[in-house]
């Protein structure tokens, strides 16, 4: 990013941007409203990497299954990038925030689908299938196979990206070391969070399965899975491709 562009407020701290936070959580409130600054930071560098591994050129047609505008303001390419969504999963703030100085060098389509099925496109429609921390999300293992097979299956290449169960930091409830807590430890926060805090905020979390590296290999065998260090720790793991061998 030029120098200008570094000190331009990151879009991920936005108002417009739909904060997941609940309302009613101070802790979480505090949580959210750093993360996109401290984010900011992993995901500049995260995407030089992905622009630099996958040799990524103007005009490149990308699909982002799950994706949000904001980290496309850390590559400076201009690409042709598709956003493939849930229904309602794209605010009205962030379509505004497609417009915006930091974005305006990519062109943006913006699609409502079912990233396990995405019936709409073809073998090989895009040069490119991007994944950013949604993997996890998608559902139990099996939803998680089906997701793997159409990145393979949309792109001539893929970059999927999900956070390690080893970093201090739970990425989503902000809590230290969240998957080492024994089951019944989670299980009563969990039936805390629920009485406590929106019912579809405990969903989010009671539903994210975090993937081991040797999982991230096992979904993606014709690619490489690198891990993503800071200060010494797994951070997150990252499989990727090329090329994809249909062999």
């Amino acid at each position: 990013m030029g120098e200008h562009d570094s000190r331009r407020k990151p879009i991920a701290a936005d108002a417009r941007v739909r904060s997941i936070a609940p309302e009613n959580s101070l802790r979480l409130k505090a949580f959210y409203r750093f993360l996109p600054l401290v984010s900011a930071y992993f995901r500049r560098r995260r995407m030089e990497m992905f622009v630099k591994t996958l040799n990524v050129k103007a005009g490149a047609r990308v699909l982002d299954l799950g994706g949000a505008p904001a980290i496309w303001e850390s590559v400076d390419v201009p690409l042709e990038i598709t956003l493939l969504n849930l229904p309602g999963a794209v605010s009205s703030g962030e379509l505004e925030i497609l417009q915006s100085p930091g974005l305006k060098h990519h062109k943006f389509h913006v699609m409502e689908g079912d990233a396990c099925n995405v019936e709409k496109f073809g073998d090989r429609a895009f040069d490119l299938v991007f994944s950013n921390s949604v993997i996890e999300h998608v559902g139990p293992p099996e939803k998680q196979a089906e997701f793997a097979r159409e990145v393979a299956r949309l792109g001539k290449s893929y970059w999927v990206q999900t956070p390690s169960k080893w970093f201090p930091i739970e990425a989503h409830s902000g809590m230290p070391f969240y998957w080492f807590y024994p089951e019944w430890m989670r299980s009563a926060l969990m039936k805390s969070w629920r009485k406590k805090l929106p019912g579809w905020w405990a969903e989010y979390i009671s539903t994210t399965r975090v993937l081991s590296r040797r999982r991230m290999c096992e979904l993606f065998p014709n690619g490489r899975t690198r891990v993503d260090y800071f200060l010494g720790l797994p951070k997150s793991y990252v499989s990727y491709s090329q090329s994809i061998d249909r062999r």
